[in-house]
Parts: structure tokens; sequence; C-alpha cells
């Protein structure tokens, strides 16, 4: 997945920055920090000037620039916000021409489908909207209206080869998408809408992780609001010390309140934590939270507050990090210490911190490797 979104980089941003460079500057070494808008919050991005080939022949504003058209291209690509986006177009029913990023982004995530037994799942976007934590507003339906809407969603309905329903002309049609047994079964069914809210964020850290590498930078932190991706070393010479939120409700301030701090190791790492307890509402004395199980179609309820995984790519530490919050405590422990998805299959090189509530009590748990 890293060559791919490096390819990405070097595609879109490369002739951007080559006019840049044409700029007769040369820029000091050491560490800079740039910051932004992105995706709804802030991004923040830490790197060093110096590399192992000099250093970097860009101003920190032309670098700016160069992470804002990568931020900008997502946005035209996968945002749920924009209307005008192809993934709003697609989810309203129009034919569009997908790009590489939103090509890409469907691979990867039906990849995560697959290896969660379902439990991943960016085609239960109408789950999130009639629970109130979607594109739509706050809601609270019966159990006959989740199950009519379990039954029309999900990525078991799609087919797992996008490529395969894109025409010859470049379009893809939602409706081409649907497995051919689903197309049959009805005249009418319903057609695929996709969220990338749970996937989104750190996709965004690894494709301008790989803008900077074709910038020959070594030493980064890529923040998009808490996800992280890092490589190398921080300014004081050792390994990204990343703090994990104290998951308490009206904790809204990342890094106001810390429960544990996890270190990157100095290689290359995403890290990302998952909770509820920024985004749920409470009716009728109970709490529903963000996480929805797409199998059930329902919130989930069990002690698991927050879960941070550490894994190769800021992509996986997302995708996973929800897949934790989905299964739960229990679950999360055996997947983080063993690497065994539900699926049976191993997923490399993952550690993870876990918070999670005994009966009024918050507790912590790591992975052997962070302990």
């Amino acid at each position: 997945m890293n060559n791919i979104r490096k390819k990405f980089s070097l595609k879109y941003i490369v002739p951007l920055c080559a006019a840049a460079m044409s700029v007769s500057c040369s820029p000091g070494g050491g560490y800079i920090s740039v910051t932004g808008y992105a995706q709804g919050g802030t991004y923040t991005v830490k790197l060093n000037m110096d590399t192992d080939k000099g250093r970097v022949r860009m101003s920190p504003d032309e670098i700016r620039s160069g992470i804002d058209s990568v931020i900008l291209a997502i946005d035209n690509s996968l945002s749920g916000y924009n209307k005008g986006s192809l993934l709003s177009r697609f989810n309203a029913g129009e034919t569009i021409v997908p790009d590489d990023i939103f090509i890409d982004i469907y691979k990867v995530s039906y990849d995560f489908y697959r290896k969660t037994d379902g439990a991943f799942d960016v085609a239960a976007g109408p789950l999130f909207d009639i629970w109130g934590f979607g594109f739509k507003g706050n809601s609270f339906p019966d159990d006959s209206q989740v199950n009519e809407i379990l039954a029309g969603c999900g990525m078991g309905r799609l087919v797992e080869n996008i490529e395969s329903a894109v025409a010859s002309d470049g379009t893809l049609d939602p409706y081409d998408l649907l497995r051919p047994e689903i197309r049959e079964a009805s005249d009418s069914p319903a057609l695929p809408v996709l969220n990338y809210n749970a996937i989104a964020q750190g996709y965004t850290c690894d494709l301008i992780a790989g803008y900077l590498y074709s910038l020959g930078v070594k030493d980064m932190l890529v923040d998009i609001g808490g996800e992280i991706y890092c490589d190398g070393v921080n300014p004081g010479g050792t390994s990204w010390k990343i703090g994990v939120d104290k998951p308490v409700d009206g904790n809204d301030t990342p890094g106001a309140q810390l429960e544990g701090i996890v270190e990157s190791g100095g290689g290359r790492r995403g890290i990302v934590t998952s909770g509820n307890y920024r985004k749920f509402y409470i009716k009728d004395g109970k709490k529903y939270a963000h996480t929805i199980d797409s199998r059930t179609g329902y919130p989930v309820s069990h002690t698991l507050l927050s879960a941070t995984v550490l894994a190769a790519d800021a992509t996986a530490a997302d995708a996973l990090a929800t897949y934790c919050m989905v299964i739960g405590l229990e679950q999360a422990m055996e997947f983080l210490e063993t690497g065994k998805s539900l699926s049976g299959e191993y997923i490399e090189g993952l550690d993870g911190y876990l918070i999670y509530d005994d009966n009024g009590s918050m507790k912590t748990w790591s992975s052997a490797a962070l302990r």
C-alpha cells in the first residue's frame, strides 16, 4: 500500500514542487513545523529538513503548499461533507469518473472488510446516518428500521474488484458496483452508500508521508486530527512519543488530559486511537456511541473505552483501531497480541494500548512490545 501512495504523491505533487523548486531559495536545516486545516480540523506536520543527501531545498511555505494539494485532492475525492466530491455524487446515485484515490481506498477498505470478517465495513454508511453519526442529523431508529437498512447495505453486497465495475469509458455507475446476484434479486436494489470516516484520516497521513518521502525527508511526524504517521526520530534524537487521551466524556481537546504515552520505536509507524467518548448522545438515560457494529446494525455496548493501534502505516492503524472498538476488549486483546483477525488471517507488526472500564474504574492494557 505504501508504494501505491508514493506513486500518487509523485504523480500529483511533484509537478507543483518542481515549479516551487525553481524559485531560488536555500532553506536552513533542522526541524520545522507546518500547520493548516484538513477534514474539518487541523493538521500538524513536523519534519527534519536535513536528509541523508543534504537539505530539503524547499521553503516551509512550499512544503505547506504541497501538503495542502494532497489534502485538497482527497477532499475532492472522498469527503462526505463536500457535496461536489466524487464520494458525495456517487452516494447520491450519480455516475462518476473515479480517480486513483477513490479506487485505491475502496480496494484497501475491502481488504480490511475481508480480514475483519465484516466488522470493518465502509459500505455501512446508512447505518451511521440513521443513528445520527453519518452525514445527516440525529435520529433514533426502531428495530424494523435497523433491519431494513442493514439488509440494504454492507460491502458483502458489492464486488471486491472495483476496477471490474468501471466501464470502458472510465465511468462508474453505483449500480454496477453491486454483485450480480444482488442486481438480479431485485428490480431496484438499494444502491451502495460509502463512508470512509473510519479510515480517511489515516489514509491522508500516509499520502502526505509519501509526498515527504519524495522530497527526501526521513524524520517526520504527520498528525491529522490525532491520527499519526511517523518515521525516524524527533528533534531530541529519540523516537516519537505520542500521548493517548484519557477517554472521559468532555475531553474534547486532544492532549488536554492524557492517560498514557506510546513510543514509535524509530521506524515507520501509524498510530491511531479510536474511542467512544467524543461522539455520542444520550437518550432516555442510555449512552449511544458512534461506533456501529455493521454486523448487527447497532451501536456497540462493551467496556472498551478506547483503542490505540500501532501498525505499519496510518491507514491500517486507523481501520484496525475502529475494528478493535467494534469487537470489544477481550477480542481486541487477543487480536493485538497475536495478530490473528476474525477471518483467521494474520496481520504482522501490530501493537496496541487499550483503556477500558472495570466496574467504574479506568484500567489499561498494553501488548507485549509496549509493556
